[in-house]
């Protein structure tokens, strides 16, 4: 129980945070990305034009090992550009990569403030019913992963609102007297189907507030089971 304590109020605060410092990372990692890219990569063609520079300034060498010397330098300029622009071709895929990983880690992102705003709405419209069981047998209802033991009575005043529920039918007290009872309409009253409602919500509410607010610890006492940062006196 204590891992539900927590509210929804905090799980969206965390949510924004998360989502807010995940935008700014990945913001960071593209600038520094190309920041350091468009730094760092060489020119293709630095490397032949300084050999072209030494070809210039030794234009009068005529010894046949020099000249020899001096195209294999070129030569080296040719094959240090194309290897430059094959690294180039790897960075790019690389990048491409990157960017893949970066446009999934927005996706997750994106998800995120899809589920911030789902607890928002939990939030405002409190529980969120996520599963109904009506159990006749055992007079019991199953809210969510929460067990209720009602009475008779109340059982089928809740299999009835819920067998309505589900025809998208609206009753009335004298329905549901009518119904419960046997009897026709014409012989009942709008005030017992109200009273078993009450009834209903009177047994129903009471087991709800002792699982989802107030519980009892045994052999101490009881307590607010909610976030005591969310409390607030007036």
């Amino acid at each position: 129980m204590q891992d539900n304590i927590s509210s929804a109020t905090e799980t969206r605060r965390k949510t924004d945070r998360v989502i807010i410092i995940g935008v700014m990372a990945i913001v960071a990692i593209l600038i520094v990305a190309a920041l350091l890219l468009f730094l760092n990569l060489p020119d293709a063609n630095a490397f032949n034009m300084r050999v072209e520079e030494i070809f210039i300034t030794n234009d009068a060498l005529t010894n046949s090992g020099d000249i020899k010397l001096l195209e294999i330098l070129a030569q080296s300029g040719t094959s240090f550009s194309e290897t430059l622009t094959s690294y180039r071709f790897v960075i790019f895929v690389l990048l491409l990569f990157a960017t893949a990983l970066l446009l999934a880690a927005l996706a997750f992102l994106v998800m995120l403030v899809a589920l911030n705003r789902r607890m928002a709405q939990v939030e405002r419209s409190g529980i969120q019913v996520s599963s109904l069981v009506v159990s006749r047998d055992e007079n019991t209802v199953y809210l969510n992963n929460m067990e209720f033991k009602l009475t008779q009575a109340a059982t089928e005043t809740m299999a009835i609102l819920a067998e309505a529920r589900m025809d998208d039918d609206v009753l009335s007290g004298i329905d549901i007297e009518s119904i419960i009872s046997g009897k026709s309409s014409a012989d009942c009253d709008e005030a017992a189907g109200a009273t078993r409602i009450k009834r209903l919500r009177d047994t129903l509410g009471n087991q709800m507030v002792s699982e989802l607010l107030i519980k009892n610890i045994s052999r101490k006492g009881y307590m607010l089971a909610i976030d005591k940062d969310v409390i607030q006196m007036l």
